[in-house]
């Protein structure tokens, strides 16, 4: 793991966390797939986690917005808009909960590398976003599947 790190000139703390932050979603994803008595409770868990993290993703933003010269409404409402996209998938639910928590991920990664075209990111931030982004899809698409 840490070769890879390496290998993806990204900041240790943050990419051995982003990665670890993986397992809950290749777990729940696996259990959700499984079925049988845990595979509902699987796939509600995974649905959570999955909310949870869009919004902590949308953390990121408020916290680049403060860090700017400038405030911006436009960035600071941009900023806001995962947790709601997280929450709207809670209360969808099943496999149109995962489609659109796959739909707001993949939108985010857009977003993100936007914000460092800008350079309102890290310049090493889509060398982090891009395989975990990956993987948040598939796992999701793969609970929407089994849900």
């Amino acid at each position: 793991m840490l070769d890879l790190v390496r290998r993806l000139r990204v900041p240790e703390p943050a990419a051995l966390l982003g990665f670890a932050g993986l397992l809950p979603f290749v777990a729940g994803a696996l259990a959700a797939l499984a079925g049988g008595p845990l595979g509902p409770w699987a796939s509600a868990a995974l649905l959570a986690y999955a909310a949870v993290i869009l919004s902590f993703m949308g953390g990121v933003h408020w916290g680049l917005a403060m860090s700017a010269e400038r405030p911006s409404w436009l960035r600071y409402g941009a900023s806001v808009v995962p947790a709601l996209l997280g929450w709207a998938a809670l209360l969808l639910g099943g496999r149109f909960g995962f489609l659109l928590l796959v739909a707001s991920f993949a939108s985010l990664l857009a977003y993100d590398l936007g914000a460092v075209r800008a350079g309102e990111a890290p310049a090493w931030y889509p060398r982090l976003r891009w395989p975990l982004t990956t993987g948040v899809v598939l796992t999701l698409l793969l609970a929407a599947l089994a849900g």
